[in-house]
């Protein structure tokens, strides 16, 4: 089996099992907000405060952070990977696809603790 080093998962099954799992989850936490939008009253400041001041909540909200930034990755990794070649781009196909990869990890990684900071600050 080949690998490569950039893939986030080392293997398309995981990759894809990944993808399907970090998906459910954004689906639960859509379906939780959404759920407290439509049917937990009047959403004020102080309710809004008030429920991601609860650890259950800060903790649901920090694994969809964390699994936005896993789908993320993936999905733009096989993107970066199909489009971004010597094939298709030309000679500087592979640079302009490891610069690509690397914005997007920053910026990943910057989203990622910003989050964190906002949610547990």
């Amino acid at each position: 089996m080949v690998t490569a080093v950039t893939n986030f998962g080392r293997s398309g099954l995981s990759d894809w099992l990944i993808q399907r799992i970090t998906a459910l989850v954004l689906l639960a936490y859509m379906l939780v907000l959404g759920g407290i939008v439509l049917f937990g009253g009047e959403v004020t400041y102080e309710s809004w405060r008030g429920l991601f001041s609860q650890t259950w909540m800060r903790i649901f909200t920090l694994a969809a952070m964390l699994s936005i930034a896993a789908h993320a990755w993936i999905g733009l990794w096989a993107v970066s990977t199909d489009y971004l070649t010597e094939r298709l781009m030309g000679p500087k196909g592979n640079v302009l696809r490891l610069i690509f990869q690397a914005v997007v990890v920053a910026a990943l990684f910057v989203y990622v603790v910003w989050g964190i900071q906002i949610l547990w600050g």
